[in-house]
């Protein structure tokens, strides 16, 4: 540890590789539909079976021609029509030109492909305006984008609405992947209620878990929700049995601090082990991780906002590498000029809120405002966290600091 980091607290860098040190990736993979692969992990690399054209076509709308019937200022006539799906067929005469579409393949013969913005169209056929033409100019080659046998997409991608019909336009119809890993979530405390029940003194809305959810689900795993779980010993130990026998991973909300009503790290002792507790990270210190006997197990502060920091910061690469996500990278770091101030205390990492923009070609980032661990607005209006290392004090107007904007995960 550092000589500002927290006692008895764990640096964010050596939980995220204690995490990752003991987590395999899913082994058992399916052979799915092209259509219905979208956010799956590859299990194994795409190589293409046909060239990309698998004919030489046209780049522009126009002429092919033979560069050998050129002559100065005399009309080419028209020997036919090639079209997308409908190539020219029969004997092609010298000194004529054949129509051609964008897309269209190409005539056998055919030197060049003349733009119609660069010709006139005569009685006697088409005069060419264009001075000088280069050999195989707007022809599109056979294999151009795509060569047969090219790695296409590698072994450990995740599918993206950009992949899908990549894949589509080698012909290929079903893609082996990986299960996506199975996660089991509920939130802890007498104090929660659900969406559409009154409030009674002293209680408040249960908002986790629709933050964890979706989350979840963009990390490219399937969310199994198990809702609000009483501070109720007995309960707590049959859910946790209920969500390892459901699921790869197990992740609570709330339960994790030093309360006297907090059961979680008892139960958790009982049905498997702690890998650590408590983190130098703001916020979200409270955050455990351990195993159960057939899941891992991830404790969220119950906190809105340190839940969604610690899930966004630590969960995320853990469900990558469980997912077979070899690809996955971890949110880009940019140094930034702050518009505002921003309030630290040395001894751990703080994740603070703030919205960024590039003003005359530089990083620029101002707060969000409260930064309170229980006020989810801050995370609401941001698009970037701050980064604030774990010896740094207070930030004021014009210094440069670390920001990390949000991946697509966070929309």
């Amino acid at each position: 540890m550092g000589c500002c980091d927290a006692p008895g607290l764990m640096p964010i860098e050596d939980a995220l590789e204690k995490m990752l040190s003991g987590i395999k990736p899913i082994q058992t993979t399916l052979k799915l539909p092209l259509a219905e692969a979208l956010g799956f992990v590859l299990a194994e690399d795409v190589l293409s079976p046909i060239h990309v054209p698998p004919f030489a076509n046209s780049a522009m709308d126009g002429y092919a021609i033979r560069l050998a019937d050129l002559k100065p200022n005399k009309p080419l006539p028209l020997a036919g029509k090639s079209f997308a799906g409908q190539p020219f067929e029969g004997e092609w005469q010298e000194n004529s030109c054949i129509r051609i579409m964008t897309g269209a393949k190409i005539p056998e013969g055919c030197d060049a492909v003349i733009m119609q913005e660069n010709t006139q169209v005569s009685e006697t056929g088409i005069i060419i305006q264009q001075c000088q033409i280069k050999p195989n100019e707007n022809i599109r080659p056979i294999g151009d984008d795509i060569r047969c046998g090219d790695l296409v997409l590698a072994k450990g991608t995740r599918l993206t609405p950009r992949d899908i019909p990549m894949i589509a336009s080698l012909g290929i119809s079903h893609v082996t992947v990986v299960r996506k890993p199975k996660v089991a979530f509920f939130s802890t405390g007498d104090e929660l209620k659900s969406l559409g029940e009154p409030l009674l003194e002293g209680e408040i809305y249960d908002s986790n878990r629709y933050g964890i959810k979706p989350l979840i689900e963009n990390f490219g795993c399937e969310a199994i929700d198990l809702g609000i779980i009483p501070d109720c010993p007995e309960t707590l130990r049959k859910t946790f049995d209920t969500a390892q026998s459901l699921a790869d991973v197990v992740v609570t909300s709330g339960g994790v601090s030093v309360g006297e009503a907090d059961y979680t790290k008892d139960i958790l002792q009982e049905l498997g082990e702690i890998g650590f507790w408590k983190l130098a990270i703001k916020p979200g210190k409270p955050f455990a991780f351990g195993k159960l006997r057939t899941a891992w197990f991830c404790g969220l502060p119950g906190n809105p906002v340190s839940a969604i920091v610690t899930l966004y910061v630590l969960v995320q690469p853990m469900l990558a590498k469980l997912a077979g996500h070899s690809q996955w990278k971890a949110p880009e770091s940019i140094h930034a000029i702050t518009q505002s101030a921003f309030k630290k205390s040395p001894g751990r990492t703080d994740y603070q809120r703030g919205v960024y923009r590039i003003e005359n070609g530089q990083f620029v980032v101002e707060s969000t405002g409260n930064q309170s661990s229980g006020a989810f607005r801050s995370m609401s209006l941001a698009n970037c966290f701050v980064v604030l290392e774990s010896e740094r004090g207070r930030v004021e107007a014009g210094e440069t600091v670390t920001i990390q904007p949000f991946n697509s995960t966070m929309y």
